[in-house]
């Protein structure tokens, strides 16, 4: 079954620019184009998409609120942010809200293709200024942040290739894993930066 693909894009260039990409590939069907959040909490839930595609900054509101509530009536599909924000502040409240993946929308198209590919199959990519603005999360002073776990020395070997942009499968076969085991390093991180504290994962873990 192809991957079905919910896109959220209140700009009608890019949303027109990311069906074209994904109706290019014979696993992707585009089920669902929403300008607003009030379109997207109509109709998305009626497609059941396996992956959304989700812009920040929608004329109605917030992208990120959205998110929250697609996944309270969606659970099983998987949110991939695609923005032109890549602030801490804008990352961290987007994967609380239960997003997976985060990438910017300058981000080539067979990236893009992929990225999806691998968030269907429970991976969580974000790109490479993403990776590096977390990595600067955990490197700042305690004092001056919100307590945290510090990651493991391979957690940070992984935040430190994806930062150079290198997408999983390239992670694991350097780092001599496997890319499974790369998504959880991440899954990892993700929890230690208590910012998908929706789930019952991290309810535990918080604990």
């Amino acid at each position: 079954m192809p991957i079905a693909i919910a896109i959220i894009e209140d700009d009608a260039g890019i949303s027109e620019e990311l069906t074209h990409i994904f109706a290019e590939v014979p696993d992707f069907s585009c089920v669902c184009v929403c300008r607003n959040v009030r379109t997207a909490l109509s109709q998305v839930p009626l497609r059941s998409p396996d992956v959304i595609l989700m812009d920040i900054k929608l004329p109605d509101g917030s992208g990120i609120e959205c998110t929250a509530e697609l996944k309270r009536r969606l659970p099983q599909a998987q949110v991939m942010i695609l923005t032109v924000y890549e602030d801490s502040a804008q990352i961290y409240k987007a994967l609380a809200a239960g997003a997976s993946g985060y990438l910017l929308k300058r981000t080539p198209p067979e990236e893009l293709i992929r990225a999806v590919r691998e968030l269907k199959h429970g991976g969580v990519p974000m790109s490479g200024e993403v990776a590096r603005k977390v990595i600067q999360t955990f490197r700042k002073e305690p004092e001056s942040v919100e307590k945290i776990d510090r990651p493991t020395p391979r957690e940070e070997e992984v935040l430190d290739l994806l930062a150079r942009g290198r997408p999983s499968k390239e992670i694991a076969t350097e780092l001599g894993i496997s890319v499974e085991t790369v998504n959880s390093h991440l899954k990892h991180i993700y929890e230690k930066l208590h910012v998908r504290s929706r789930t019952e994962a991290v309810i535990k873990y918080r604990k």
